[in-house]
């Protein structure tokens, strides 16, 4: 895929499709941006392209449109980032603002995850795996954040389970972490790290 590029000044990472959502706010001040979360979604459950994803994080689903979509009426929410099934990558949200992924969240004890995080959904489910250009795509990606914050370490990239293991999941079993392994900040991904992340 053809390389990409981050912009401090936007927060936006070239040539990924900016979509502007509504669903974001400032960070707290003086708040590093430390943690990558993963997570994974499908609209509707298990059920790939189309545009309702875009349309969700930014305010337009049509609720009528699938049964489904009544469960999420009253939910505002966003990513910084979606890597679609092909690889495409959509940015909602510039990473210096807050994006709301996370939700009730813990990070090694620190709540509201969303104010020191940057959150990057993929296409996909927890009865899947993930496509080999979502890792190509992800792995870039990983590459270019860490670079331009530092404080994101190798054990701070965890999934959405890991920062709310009582209400989520994703981005499940099928993801394997091994994939972006030489996308991490530390050549080597720990062995303990990936035992817990299988």
């Amino acid at each position: 895929m053809t390389a990409l590029q981050f912009n401090r000044a936007s927060g936006q990472v070239t040539p990924a499709r900016f979509i502007p959502s509504p669903n974001c706010d400032q960070r707290p001040a003086e708040i590093a941006i430390e943690v990558l979360i993963i997570h994974a979604i499908s609209l509707p459950p298990r059920q790939y392209g189309g545009e309702y994803i875009q349309q969700f994080f930014t305010n337009r689903l049509d609720f009528n449109a699938h049964p489904y979509f009544a469960n999420l009426r009253d939910m505002k929410v966003s990513a910084h980032f979606v890597i679609m099934r092909d690889g495409e990558l959509l940015q909602f949200v510039a990473t210096h603002q807050r994006a709301w992924h996370a939700g009730k969240s813990n990070f090694q004890g620190r709540a509201a995850v969303n104010d020191f995080s940057i959150g990057i959904e993929l296409e996909g489910c927890d009865e899947a795996p993930f496509e080999p250009a979502q890792y190509d795509t992800l792995s870039n990606l990983i590459r270019v954040l860490t670079n331009a914050y530092p404080r994101i370490r190798q054990e701070h990239i965890v999934g959405h389970s890991d920062i709310a293991a009582d209400r989520k999941t994703d981005p499940g079993p099928c993801f394997d972490w091994s994939q972006i392994r030489d996308a991490l900040p530390v050549p080597n991904l720990p062995t303990n790290l990936l035992a817990v992340k299988k």
